[in-house]
Formats: structure tokens, sequence, C-alpha cells
């Protein structure tokens, strides 16, 4: 009787909701499956790809997780770091990335090994039935994708256009940035944490000869439950396209409703490196070299004093606040490229801090906007080191995302993501074609107060923007307004009050403005303090 219990159980109970042997917790052990290049070696190293071009690597936790306690609930809490390298091979270039991904399935089929990173084609890209979340790490720039560089980490849901991303490294206590270099080979370890109550998932990388930084390097205020089913699986994938690097899963560990445990870093597998290969000709090579005229090395040796005295001369002008501040510096050139050399044309708009530009950035395509500061002006340049000290470091999707700066012959530039729909006053002052219904000026002003609850609650410091108008309220091509200009901004540390004693911009009752002074309760929408 009790075998036959036992047998009805096993036929009947949903195969999607299989009990996890670990309880939802487990520390790299050998539940995994692997599918497509990944190889999982006995020394505890799994591999995801290897020197094979357009390939896929996949490994997962062999059984579902309960995210959810119905179809219809809220997701959990749930914590996991792991520990990767990814090893370039010599002569190549580095491709594409690994993802840690959940997903609805125990591996990924009729997927793209090329740019997609093992999770997508191009057909179901996008999908909201694909029910996929994912942290990429990407090593490679796709411009459709809008990738901001080569080297970044993301935050995806049923697509590789990511949700937030931002260039690969850490931040110190003090808040200065430090970058890494994802295809190095080193071992990096990565912590991706969600909170079921307030609804943020934040990611942290950090080699590991640092502890964890208490600033993550990407934060999402985003509820995961539309995008999570009750029961998901939780793995690793990769691809290479055309350009190959392997990819390595050196520790895992993950726990859901907690904290994951730390990973033993005395114990990993070593990660293997790519030697050189030899030369068969490296006898006829030096035997040309050395038939080079004395003339042409002479020619040689200027030129290469002539680029070190150059490049000399440029890190002399150096300050110390873009050495503490400024690790995403412009080239001059690129930015005359992108705006037309600053054509009129090209104007967004001007005020008493300088002009603003649009532009194109050459190579990547990426539109950008471009505000052209006076360094001649003392006021100019605190605003200016202003901007940099804090939206430099912000990531939230309320704010103006400052994607680096320049400095050339006097003038300083600050470069942000481009607005397509411009400042919040054109709209309001009747400048733009169009007009503002009821719903699209509740929803800006719900925008700006998310902005303001993370600048105020949220953020590592307290920063009181201080010049809050609509001129400072942009709107992207979906009407999502965002905050910017902080060059008044002020910060503080959480329960010191900041002391000021004068009114600084132009504080305006931002509400009213965008209701155009019919009375409303407010009170619950947005508030600040006017300093």
């Amino acid at each position: 009787m009790t075998l036959l219990l036992l047998f009805l159980l096993l036929l009947f109970f949903p195969k999607n909701v299989v009990s996890d042997p670990t309880g939802g917790e487990f520390n790299f052990n050998g539940f995994l499956y692997a599918a497509g290049s990944a190889h999982l070696k006995s020394n505890g190293l799994f591999r995801l790809t290897n020197t094979t071009a357009e390939t896929a690597g996949q490994v997962f936790y062999n059984y579902p997780l309960r995210f959810k306690d119905s179809p219809n609930g809220t997701v959990f809490s749930f914590s996991t770091t792991f520990i990767f390298a990814i090893a370039s091979h010599y002569g190549a270039d580095n491709g594409h990335g690994l993802a840690f991904v959940l997903c609805p399935t125990r591996g990924l089929s009729d997927v793209d090994p090329t740019q997609y990173l093992g999770l997508f084609n191009s057909s179901n890209m996008g999908d909201p039935s694909n029910h996929i979340v994912a942290v990429e790490l990407d090593t490679v720039q796709t411009a459709e994708f809008h990738d901001i560089d080569a080297n970044h980490v993301g935050i995806d849901i049923n697509s590789v256009i990511s949700e937030i991303a931002s260039s690969a490294g850490y931040f110190n206590d003090d808040g200065t940035f430090v970058d890494l270099f994802l295809s190095s080979g080193d071992p990096m370890q990565v912590w991706i944490e969600y909170d079921g109550k307030q609804k943020q998932l934040n990611v942290t990388l950090h080699p590991l000869d640092v502890y964890k930084p208490k600033i993550p390097l990407l934060s999402l205020q985003k509820d995961l439950s539309p995008y999570l089913l009750e029961c998901m699986y939780v793995g690793f994938s990769s691809s290479t396209g055309i350009r190959t690097a392997s990819h390595y899963i050196l520790g895992w560990t993950f726990k859901m409703n907690g904290t994951a445990p730390d990973i033993d870093t005395s114990h990993l597998p070593e990660v293997p490196r790519f030697d050189q290969p030899r030369d068969q000709s490296v006898k006829g090579i030096l035997a040309t070299s050395l038939s080079v005229s004395g003339i042409t090395i002479l020619i040689v040796l200027i030129l290469g004093l002539w680029l070190f005295l150059k490049r000399k001369k440029l890190l002399e002008v150096l300050e110390d606040w873009e050495v503490q501040f400024g690790p995403h510096r412009f080239a001059y050139k690129d930015l005359h490229t992108a705006t037309k050399g600053f054509k009129e044309t090209e104007l967004l708009g001007k005020g008493g801090f300088g002009k603003v530009f649009k532009g194109i950035l050459p190579v990547s395509n990426i539109e950008i906007a471009v505000k052209m500061v006076s360094h001649d002006s003392r006021q100019g340049m605190r605003e200016f080191i202003a901007e940099i000290a804090t939206i430099g470091r912000l990531r939230h999707p309320n704010l103006v995302r400052l994607l680096g700066y320049c400095r050339c012959k006097g003038e300083l530039y600050l470069v942000y993501d481009c607005m397509p729909k411009g400042s919040l006053d054109k709209f309001l002052y009747r400048q733009q074609n169009g007009k503002l219904d009821w719903s699209e000026r509740f929803k800006i002003i719900k925008d700006v107060a998310s902005g303001l609850c993370y600048l105020h609650q949220q953020w590592v410091q307290v920063i009181i923007h201080r010049d809050i108008k609509p001129a400072n309220i942009l709107l992207d091509g979906s009407m999502n307004a965002k905050l910017g200009d902080f060059g008044l901004a002020k910060l503080c540390d959480h329960g010191i009050d900041p002391q000021t004693s004068y009114v600084a911009g132009n504080n305006l009752c931002f509400c009213l403005v965008v209701l155009k002074k019919r009375v409303f309760s407010l009170t619950n929408v947005v508030t600040w303090k006017v300093r």
C-alpha cells in the first residue's frame, strides 16, 4: 500500500514544482546541468565557452526554485554570488560575454550564439513571454542594443537591451569609482541581490582582493513579479560569435530569502591562461628588422620621443579633482565630430551655464547631449565639478545619466544621454507642438518624485538638488521625466542637517507649475526641502 501511494504521488505531482533538495540554498555542488559548449571539470571549474566560434554554453542548477508562493504572488527576496573569469585568446577580440540568468526552463534552446549571449534570438528578443531576467557581463559593444561600451554590466529583462547598465568597476567607500577589465582573465566576484519588500535589484562587482563594496554598481527599482513565474531555474549562459574567449565560473552560492554565503576563495580552481603562440618565422622577422636602415630607426625614435612628450604634457594638466572624479574622459575630437563642430544647427538650448548641443558619437552612433561650461568662470568650474562628483555616480531611471566629460582649451564639456523630447518648459510654455494631458502631467510629477526620493533617501548620501524647475526636467522618447543639471547640488550624510542659510537656484513649486496652478492635494505625490 505504501509503495502504491508513493507511485501515485510521483505520477501526479507537477514536475515544475519538484522539491529542491537543498531548500533554496546551494553551494556550488554537483546538482548542475550543462548544455551546448559548457563543460564541468573535475577540479570544480566549469567552462561555458571555449575557442570555438559561434557557440553557446549554459550551466543551470538542476532543480527549479520557488520564487513565489502562487502564480500571481510577489517574488521572494533572493541573493546569489559567483566568481567568474574571462580569458582572452591571443590574436582574437573578446566575445561576447556571459550572463547570470533566471528562466522558466532548464536550459535555453534555439538561441543565437552571437551578441544575444546565448539567451535569445532575433525573433524572440523582447518577447514578454520569455520570462527571463538576466545580469550581463558584456565584453562587446553592440550598437543595435545601445551598449554603452565594450566592458559593461547590465540588468536585462526579456531582452539584451539593458534596463540599466554601467561600465565595469566598483565604488570605494569614499565614492570614487575604480575601473575593472572583464576580459583580463583575473577572477572577479559578482553579487546579485533582490529585496522583495523594497522591489529593488542590486548588482555589485569587485576583484577578489577587495571586500564587497557598500555601494552597488547597479541598483534597479523594479518589481520582478510580472516577469518571473512561480518556479524558475537559475544558471549561466554565454556565447562567442565570431570572436572567441573562454568564460569560466569558479564558485557559486545561492540563497532564497536570505544572504548567499560568501565563497571560500582559498580553494578556487586555477584559471587556464592562453600563451602567445610561437611564430615559426621569428628568425626571418628578426633578420628583416635588423636590416632596417639607420635613418628609419632614427625617424622612429624621434616620433616616439614626440609622442612621449605629448602624452606627458597631457598628464601634467590633470588636476586633483579629475583623478578622483573623472574616470570617463571623452576625446575632444570625438565630441567635435559628434556635434558637427558645435554648429548652431545642433544647438538644443542655452542658459546661464552655457550651451547644450545634440550629437551622435562616431562608431557607436549613440545619441548624446553635450553641455559646454566656461572654464574661466569660477562658478562654472564649481558647477562642472559638482556635476561629475554627484550625477556621475548616480544610477536611476528618473535621473539624467552622465556619460563622461571633456576639457579642451579653456572649455569644459559634460556628456549626457540625449533626451529626444527636450526640456519640460518647452511643453509648458507652448514652445513645442502638442499639449500635455493630465495623465502625462501626473506621470511627470511622479517620475520627478521618484528621482528625488532616490536622491534624498536611497543613495549612500543625501543629495539636495536645489534647482528644481521645468528647464531642468528632461523628457525621453516615451515621455518619461528625468531630473538633470546638478550644478547647484549639495551633499550631506543621512541624518545630518546641511546647515544651508541661503536660497540657491530657482526652486519653484514644480507640481503647481506642471498642473498650471490648479489646486490639488499633492502632499503624497512629491515633497522636498527648499535649500
